[in-house]
């Protein structure tokens, strides 16, 4: 395939999204992340090159995959001298991370500047979807955008949905996410109130999966709060990212969100507790009576 495909952040997510597209005949360019020795591991993997700074990667590049952890950092490679953006000229930037609506709509008004393209690939999956190639993707952009990366977007996903505009699918993305947040919790303290009962956990599991207070994070987390596995898929901190930026959405448009803020509220308390690294699942740590972090 003839595009040159760029990575900047190359953590689990970014790692392996540059593995599935290797794996499946695309052009791996070059591999950029601020911990260099992660990036110089995955550019020997792939063999490629590792870029010292952003520019490189710009024109090592002709689509560039972002996949960094906030605002801030989407701030940092599309702004000021040495970003991304230098001499961007009919550059594709694909930026998959859970950030802000008006962070996506910034990047691509930044993009249009330096005539180059800008799309949000929100992904509603993690680390396991990433290598297999089965994420479920929410883009919004320019329709122009979307249909020039939808070559690499359906070899990274099982569903690839255009959304709209940029910041739409962002929004969405951050309604999901709260939405998931809230049932976590509420799963954790059901659980939790379940374990203080004496009721038998595996019993009241599948009570719940049969009955109306089954849910996706049910499937995924319900063992691992039980069992007290919290390996890292989606982190406590992203969940409290998350559900802030849901929370600001709302605020914005005068919305009260009780549910939403408790829960935000819940995974803060992990990232006090030094415990925002745990998985989402983590906050069973809260509710289960006589563990560590219970209060």
């Amino acid at each position: 395939m003839s595009d040159r495909i760029g990575f900047v952040g190359v953590g689990r997510m970014g790692a392996n999204m540059a593995r599935r597209l290797k794996e499946t005949g695309h052009n791996i360019a070059v591999v950029y992340d601020v911990h260099v020795e992660t990036a110089n591991t995955l550019a020997r993997e792939l063999d490629c090159p590792h870029a010292s700074d952003l520019r490189e990667v710009t024109k090592r590049a002709d689509i560039i995959i972002t996949v960094v952890t906030d605002d801030k950092a989407m701030r940092t490679i599309f702004s000021g001298t040495g970003s991304l953006l230098t001499r961007a000229k009919d550059r594709l930037f694909i930026n998959c991370a859970t950030v802000s609506p008006a962070i996506h709509m910034k990047t691509e008004e930044w993009a249009e500047k330096h005539d180059a393209q800008s799309l949000e690939a929100c992904m509603a999956s993690s680390i396991t979807q990433a290598r297999e190639g089965t994420l479920y993707l929410m883009c919004g952009g320019k329709q122009e955008a979307f249909d020039r990366a939808r070559p690499i977007l359906e070899d990274l996903s099982i569903t690839n949905r255009y959304i709209g505009p940029a910041g739409t699918a962002a929004k969405l993305k951050a309604l999901l996410n709260m939405v998931m947040n809230i049932n976590t919790a509420g799963l954790a303290e059901g659980l939790g109130l379940a374990d203080a009962l004496g009721l038998d956990l595996g019993i009241v599991r599948e009570v719940f999966s049969q009955t109306g207070a089954n849910s996706r994070v049910l499937e995924t987390d319900g063992e691992d709060m039980v069992i007290k596995d919290h390996e890292c898929y989606f982190s406590s901190e992203h969940a409290a990212k998350d559900s802030g930026i849901a929370l600001k959405l709302a605020d914005d448009l005068e919305l009260n969100l009780p549910l939403a803020k408790a829960t935000f509220k819940q995974y803060e308390k992990m990232k006090e507790l030094n415990l925002g690294h745990l998985d989402k699942s983590g906050i069973a740590e809260l509710t289960f009576k006589g563990r560590t972090l219970h209060s």
